[in-house]
């Protein structure tokens, strides 16, 4: 049991930190052609980031630059409600709150990432040639471990 907790508990912190990485890094979507990305918050080129995205004013890309700070905010609140629940909690009770709260997390992402997969992943808004950035594939990534870490705190109970 220890060793399941400890393992969540890593996952999670893994979770919180690409997390933070997939909204700061302005790699969503790549150009094939040069060296030229776009990310949530600039468009980075020849690696200077000083340009602003042509788009930042639409509601879509403000929605999901929201919704991703919103689940590093549930994300961190959730990791810290385990860390307490781990060490006051009576035993045989679930980590109800930490799943809930890690589910809330999961579905932020969800709704920001599908934002931007709907309105921007083509890229066609700013580059003819793209693919996906590593910043787009990690969100993902976050969508799946957050689901599985807050299913995870809604099954296990303390032992």
């Amino acid at each position: 049991m220890l060793v399941l907790l400890a393992g969540i508990f890593v996952v999670h912190i893994a979770t919180v930190i690409m997390l933070f990485v997939s909204t700061i890094a302005n790699v969503w979507v790549v150009s094939d052609v040069g060296k030229a990305s776009v990310g949530l918050w600039k468009n980075c080129t020849d690696f200077n980031c000083n340009g602003d995205l042509s788009y930042a004013h639409e509601d879509a890309l403000k929605a999901v630059q929201a919704f991703m700070i919103l689940s590093i905010i549930f994300s961190v609140i959730s990791l810290l409600v385990f860390v307490f629940q781990l060490f006051t909690m009576e035993k045989g009770n679930r980590f109800f709150l930490s799943g809930a709260t890690m589910l809330v997390c999961w579905l932020c992402i969800m709704v920001g990432a599908s934002i931007y997969t709907h309105h921007y992943a083509g890229g066609q808004q700013v580059y003819v040639k793209s693919h996906h950035g590593y910043s787009f594939i990690l969100t993902w990534i976050c969508f799946c471990f957050s689901f599985i870490i807050g299913i995870l705190y809604l099954v296990l109970r303390k032992k």
